[in-house]
């Protein structure tokens, strides 16, 4: 994103060495994988001014679109301020399918000579963030906009500065396709003027009148243009800047691979796993030809490069696009010059690369390592096969069991909103309220974003059901899901809209809605709507007042959501319930900020109060609330770090809640101002991994922990050492709790790096903050025994099942032997990272940092500890907490005694409680009755137990489960607090 927010700039700098006055537009809608470029902007703050850059999100993607279209209008109307604007639109693939009428037109009519329109579109092939999957070529090559196709961070820029100059040639808009795995991935870059430099065709005249933008101008002469002017443009101008590459040409000319873009780096990859060297991959006569511009392709170079080679094989990601160009290409050849050509399929018509999903280097390895074998003795060939075959049968491990899936965040509103009474269904929506369809909570079905409710328009008159709720959030209501509740307004639709309004668009970062939007507003446009019942529901009810709502609209505290859902369901037409709540993590941010008040109210659970019943999970939905293994059995805690102080916890009743008011978290004998730093003095430095090839590292952690965090620290780290760095943050929907990877690879050279995901067998360490997430599938699919090492931690964070099942229990031991098991005991070593955090700091939020600590004083991580730090004080926050705990990290792996010195008896709260002989068991137990009552109700239980213990032995000689049982649940029924 970042490379993306700087091309504007560098763009408007060229165009003043070159003598023109311009300014830039950047308009979009914000989703993954591109759901982070308005964020860069923002933070660029008074660059875009300095460089006359004008930022403005858009309502919705086609009328962002259509405003870029404006922006190429300058020359047409008088009073400009400048010789033109050049625009980037930015948005994902269902922006692309939503806006096809705008682009169709805008691209039709024409760019600005001086002006230009480049389109950063997002694709998320496999749905990591999306509804459906995605491949917007084929959308764009319907509305006649060319497609650059990036395969990393650096072509980003460079691409996006030629797509300028070509949309300025050509009269084109231009499009650049970026993928997750590139849009989403991080690299150190150049930045120099030789970066996405061009040059004018020489080998073209440009037809009187030009390609460009004018009016008066009618749709048949725009036809005509684009045919006879602004294609041929086009090609003369791919042509003379080399857009398309042969990174390989081999003399001897065997098999030829065509692949754009991320499968460029994929097939790379591929052969680097064979241990294929470019030298050798020539000596083999294989060649590699790689197009840029993916649509339309430029077809001169490419018939140049392909004839002699007795195949083309073409690699590309999901149906095929570039295969039918080439073919449509090659078709006229003569037949001796004519080379075979395969894609999605072999030569005998079976399928070889797959038309959906993603492809990986695996994938191309299969294809590609048989086909090389049949050419030469290749030992490094068939060792790879060997593993992926070995990869392939392993089966999925102990954690596919135990996955951990997207959950609400501590304090998130919609753990409260989406709930429905009793008998009631309702659809989802766009947004984080769409996790409800994981859980308990009726939610059934979805629609594309802004025609939430639609379906059941249409599928009411049709059932015997009478009402059904839906769930729209309120930037899914400003973008344009306002027009659905008119459709159901107009279809007299038994629905109540629940406009889940909680000041934030949380899903991509929290950001504000795209303009003036207020629950007062809401209301009055709902009334406008001429809905006839409307409810606003609101934690705090009493900030609201009436007079500022249209009359007919009622006012509620949360607690009362079911009620209100009661009356509302009975009413047979649309009607609006308004579900006002901040954002849980934006309420952090803020506190953090000091933009928002931070209560001075704290949550506890005394655990002798507690029986363990989960009532308040299942009255919260919140994994801030844990289960706390005690003598007495499991009870429940509140986690003080993750909770974002929503207090519906408390809403399960129970006398063992604790408010305090007024008091703060103690701070730990670890973390004072006042604390002897001398003890880190004497740290020894380790010897670091080898660079000379990429060193890969997995971060498996839980979302909103810090896991890109500590991506970030270790790629800013690296790049002060002069490192090359390739990163992936693999968030996909987690925005608290769910599964979320950290990919990233260090080498001496950038060539090193080919891919940002890894792959199967790449890891050559497991960095593990979560061991739940750790042992998952597609963490162990990236070990290589006797190369992969694993650092885990072993504290036992909830998965969102948690919520729905009290009793549940993460199976620690066997996803502890599923890493071991294939790691290998040596090289495989696990730490109660998030404990020992919280005992030395006070706060378990330092539980990454201390792990990266510990990483590194193991030799783990290829970067100095200088780097590591500075990067920690380049990060900015709590810059002293984290630099203390890094080295705590550090210390605990080189002398862990020390550590346990400094905890003292905090060093073993967390430990599992000892095993007890039953005398032992009875003994606690009867002395605790003493105290809770009286000695002759302590002997009441005595007396029961041991007449059971008797039985026992006379009918179960040297077994002893029944009387405990016995001993520990008759003093919980003689002990229950809750009455």
């Amino acid at each position: 994103m970042q490379a993306l927010a700087r091309l504007p700039m560098e763009q408007r700098r060229r165009d003043l060495r070159a003598g023109l006055n311009t300014a830039g537009f950047i308009t979009g809608y914000r989703g993954s994988p591109v759901g982070g470029l308005d964020k860069s902007l923002w933070q660029s703050g008074e660059l875009l001014k300095t460089h006359h850059l004008h930022f403005q999100p858009a309502v919705n993607e086609d009328l962002g679109a259509t405003t870029v279209w404006g922006t190429q209008q300058t020359s047409l109307f008088q009073g400009s301020r400048y010789d033109g604007v050049f625009s980037m639109w930015y948005g994902k693939g269902p922006g692309v399918d939503r806006s096809g009428d705008a682009l169709r037109h805008a691209n039709f009519a024409g760019t600005n000579p001086h002006g230009g329109v480049i389109m950063a579109v997002g694709d998320d092939p496999i749905c990591h963030s999306s509804t459906i999957p995605q491949q917007s070529e084929f959308a764009l090559q319907a509305a006649d906009i060319p497609v650059l196709h990036p395969a990393n961070v650096q072509e980003i820029y460079d691409f996006g500065l030629l797509a300028w100059a070509l949309s300025r040639y050509s009269g084109f808009w231009v499009a650049l396709k970026l993928l997750t795995d590139v849009a989403e991935s991080s690299g150190t870059i150049g930045v120099g003027d030789e970066h996405g430099a061009f040059v004018l065709p020489t080998d073209f005249e440009m037809p009187q009148g030009g390609p460009h933008l004018r009016w008066p101008d009618w749709a048949t002469d725009m036809d005509l243009r684009m045919e006879q002017v602004r294609f041929p443009a086009l090609r003369a101008f791919v042509r003379a800047n080399a857009f398309d590459k042969a990174p390989l040409s081999p003399g001897r000319k065997r098999l030829a691979i065509v692949t754009a873009g991320k499968s460029y780096g994929d097939t790379r990859q591929a052969l680097a796993d064979m241990e294929i060297a470019d030298a050798q991959a020539l000596d083999l006569g294989i060649g590699i030809y790689k197009p840029g511009l993916i649509w339309p392709l430029e077809t001169e170079g490419l018939l140049d490069f392909v004839e002699g080679f007795e195949e083309v094989l073409v690699i590309e990601e999901g149906r095929p696009f570039l295969e039918p160009q080439i073919k449509a290409a090659l078709y006229d050849l003569p037949e001796p010059r004519r080379p075979r050509i395969s894609g999605k399929r072999d030569g005998n018509g079976e399928t070889q690369f797959r038309s959906s999903g993603e492809l990986k280097p695996a994938d191309i390895t299969r294809v590609l390592g048989p086909r090389l074998t049949r050419l030469a003795d290749l030992p490094g060939v068939t060792r790879r096969l060997k593993l992926l075959e070995e990869i392939s049968n392993r089966g999925p491990g102990p954690g596919a069991q135990f996955p951990r899936t997207p959950h609400f965040c501590s304090g998130c509103p919609h753990n409260t909103s989406t709930k429905v009474p009793e008998g009631s269904s309702a659809m989802a929506g766009i947004g984080c309220h769409f996790m409800a369809v994981f859980m308990d909570r009726n939610t059934h079905t979805y629609t594309h974003m802004g025609a939430e409710g639609c379906t059941w328009a249409g599928l009411a008159p049709f059932s015997k059901t009478g009402h059904m709720f839906v769930n729209i959030g309120d930037g899914t209501f400003y973008h344009s899901g306002s027009l659905a509740i008119r459709q159901a307004v107009a279809a007299k639709a038994p629905i109540t809209y629940k406009i889940l309004y909680n000041d934030a668009v949380a899903m991509t970062g929290g950001q504000p809605v795209d303009g003036p939007i207020s629950v007062q507003q809401i209301a009055w446009q709902m009334e406008a709507e001429a809905i006839k019942r409307i409810a606003l529901v609101s934690d705090n009810p009493d900030k609201f007042n009436p007079a500022e709502f249209p009359s007919r609209l009622t006012i509620h505290h949360r607690r009362d959501l079911d009620a209100v859902q009661r009356e509302l369901r009975e009413y047979k037409d649309v009607s609006v319930l308004i579900y006002e709540q901040t954002c849980g993590t934006e309420k952090r941010r803020r506190r953090k900020r000091g933009k928002l008040e931070d209560p001075a109210k704290r949550v506890f659970i005394n655990d002798r109060v507690c029986e363990g019943c989960g009532d308040c999970g299942v009255a919260s939905n919140c994994l801030s609330v844990l289960p706390k293994e005690t003598e007495f059995g499991r009870k429940r805690t509140i986690d003080q770090s993750a909770c974002n102080k929503d207090y519906s916890c408390v809403n399960g009743f129970c006398p063992s809640f604790v408010t305090v008011h007024g008091g703060g978290l103690r701070k730990r004998s670890g973390s004072g101002a006042d604390f002897d730093e001398t003890l880190f003095a004497n740290l020894p430095e380790p010897q670091l991994p080898d660079t000379s090839k990429a060193y890969a590292m997995l971060v498996g952690g839980i979302g909103g922990t810090g896991v890109v965090t500590v991506d970030a620290l270790l790629g800013t780290a690296a790049h002060m050492e002069g490192k090359a760095v390739r990163s992936l943050d693999d968030t996909g929907l987690a925005q608290k709790f769910g599964a979320v990877y950290g990919n990233l690879q260090i080498a001496d050279t950038p060539e090193a790096l080919n891919v940002a995901r890894l792959g199967a067998g790449h890891a050559d360490l497991i960095l593990g903050p979560d061991l739940v997430t750790s042992a998952g599938p597609k963490v162990l699919s990236l070990i290589e025994p006797g190369r992969t090492r694993a650092l885990i931690n072993t504290y036992e964070q909830m998965t969102g099942a948690f919520t729905r099942n009290p009793d549940l229990r993460i199976p620690s031991d066997s996803l502890r032997h599923g890493i071991a098991d294939l790691c290998g005991a040596e090289r495989t070593e696990f730490v109660d990272a998030t404990r020992l955090a919280l005992g030395l700091m006070g706060d378990a939020i330092g539980a990454n940092t201390f792990l990266l600590g510990f990483a590194y004083q193991r030799g783990l991580i290829p970067i100095s500890s200088q780097a590591l730090e500075k990067a920690i004080e380049l990060n900015g926050t709590a810059v002293q907490a984290n630099l203390r705990v890094f080295r705590w990290g550090r210390l605990a792996a080189h002398d862990r005694a020390a550590v346990d010195k400094v905890l003292g008896d905090k060093a073993k709260t967390a430990e599992a409680p000892a095993p007890q002989s039953l005398e032992e068991i009875i003994a606690r137990r009867e002395a605790d009755l003493t105290d809770y009552q009286n000695a002759g109700y302590a002997k009441r239980y005595r007396q029961l137990v041991d007449r059971v213990a008797a039985a026992e032995k006379t009918r179960a000689p040297g077994k002893q489960g029944l009387a405990e049982a016995v001993a520990r649940y008759y003093y919980k029924l003689l002990a229950y607090k809750d009455e």
